[in-house]
């Protein structure tokens, strides 16, 4: 871990990596320097060919797909891209015969990127149900549990089903996604999988998971440090769903699909989830960090390992500190390794105390009652050790919170 993180952290001279302690891997991770050439090149390719540019940047999009395609582990489906994940969530939502199927099932633990439109969408009479993601403080509440929720709550009148892989509050692990998948087809329900804090953090096979049939939208603002403009919607093969908010770029192509009265058609493949005319320079950018991953061999079996070794260093030495748990307690019945790429714990003063690690060079965040710590492969064994002392005198130092037992 100390060598690769080491050799990596030249890489990442313009976010300083080496300066301060960057937590925040789960949310915005540091963009290695070859992302910045990268964004030169798209303004210098622009001035070249001006209108012409277009070609290439068609080009590089496809290398986005690409890489996109190999963290998905799959062969077949069709990649479109967005500039964030809302606006291919609304596309698949637009496509669903919800005046047949006006029911939606969901979980109570997902982004707000669903939360909110499904909120929404419900206040104009569609039904949403919401199972329960599960009391982080039960260790049956993870993964096979949630999943059985949601199978139960899948009928006949249900377009689609929207669940994450990885639950972004807390990291867990929702396991059982391939009986979702099941359930879904078996009513002829559509399957939309949240993959967003799986990629590039935790291994996510469409094959192996059984998904081939289903939706996948995602991201590279996270674990991937593609930064801001680089979302995806993966989609089956065979799929002829029509989405109703669609882009002139959806007519590209062949046109496929249209009306029998030759009404509004659609382009093969990936173009029929596409948008419109797009900023391309995020797609330069992310083109570039694929490769640097490739170049270093940061495959995700090995980020993988990187990270759960870094989140158990974290883990230790926040156990060590010996809080008061009404103050920051660390949740253990679910292990470690059923958890994505940050550690969680809970702490009423959650705000306070990533405002107070902020002051001190410590970057991290929280949701609600929930303190973040982000680990990246950049970041060092010593930084993490020194992120731990930092939180105990935040926490129990001299200005901390009543009640704590940690640190004189």
């Amino acid at each position: 871990m100390e060598t690769i993180a080491a050799a990596l952290a030249p890489h990442y001279s313009r976010f300083r990596v080496a300066q301060r302690i960057l937590l925040t891997g789960h949310s915005h991770q540091a963009w290695p320097d070859v992302g910045f050439a990268a964004q030169q090149q798209a303004w210098l390719d622009a001035a070249e060919h001006v209108d012409d540019k277009w070609g290439r940047a068609f080009e590089v999009a496809d290398e986005v797909r690409a890489g996109f395609r190999r963290l998905l582990d799959d062969p077949d489906g069709h990649i479109a891209l967005g500039q964030n994940t809302h606006e291919l969530v609304v596309r698949f939502l637009s496509a669903l015969p919800l005046r047949e199927r006006p029911r939606l099932v969901t979980t109570d633990g997902e982004f707000h990127t669903i939360r909110r439109q499904l909120d929404r969408i419900e206040a104009e009479g569609i039904e949403v149900v919401r199972v329960a993601a599960g009391d982080a403080r039960s260790a049956r509440s993870a993964g096979d549990a949630m999943a059985e929720r949601v199978i139960r709550a899948v009928d006949d009148r249900t377009a689609a089903v929207l669940v994450s892989s990885v639950l972004f509050r807390d990291a867990r692990i929702v396991d059982g996604l391939d009986r979702v998948a099941t359930a879904c087809a078996r009513v002829g329900a559509e399957l939309l999988v949240d993959a967003y804090h799986s990629l590039n953090a935790v291994p996510f096979s469409v094959v192996e998971m059984g998904l081939e049939d289903a939706f996948v939208v995602g991201g590279g603002y996270k674990y991937c440090q593609l930064g801001e403009g680089n979302c995806f919607l993966r989609f089956p093969p065979d799929c002829t769903l029509r989405p109703v908010v669609t882009g002139w770029f959806a007519e590209f192509g062949a046109l496929a699909g249209a009306g029998g009265d030759g009404g509004v058609g659609y382009g093969e493949g990936h173009l029929r989830f596409a948008g419109s005319t797009y900023d391309p320079v995020s797609h330069y950018r992310a083109a570039a960090v694929f490769a640097f991953f490739r170049e270093q061999e940061l495959g995700v079996d090995l980020l993988r390992e990187l990270s759960l070794a870094q989140i158990r260093r974290l883990a230790a030495g926040v156990d060590a500190l010996d809080t008061d748990p009404a103050v920051l307690n660390r949740n253990r019945a679910v292990r470690l390794s059923r958890r994505g790429g940050f550690l969680a714990m809970d702490t009423p003063h959650a705000g306070e105390i990533c405002c107070k690690l902020r002051g001190r060079g410590v970057y991290a965040d929280f949701r609600g009652r929930v303190l973040r710590l982000g680990p990246a492969p950049y970041v060092t064994g010593e930084q993490l050790d020194e992120a731990v002392e930092v939180i105990g005198e935040v926490v129990g130092g001299p200005g901390g919170y009543s009640g704590s037992r940690s640190l004189s």
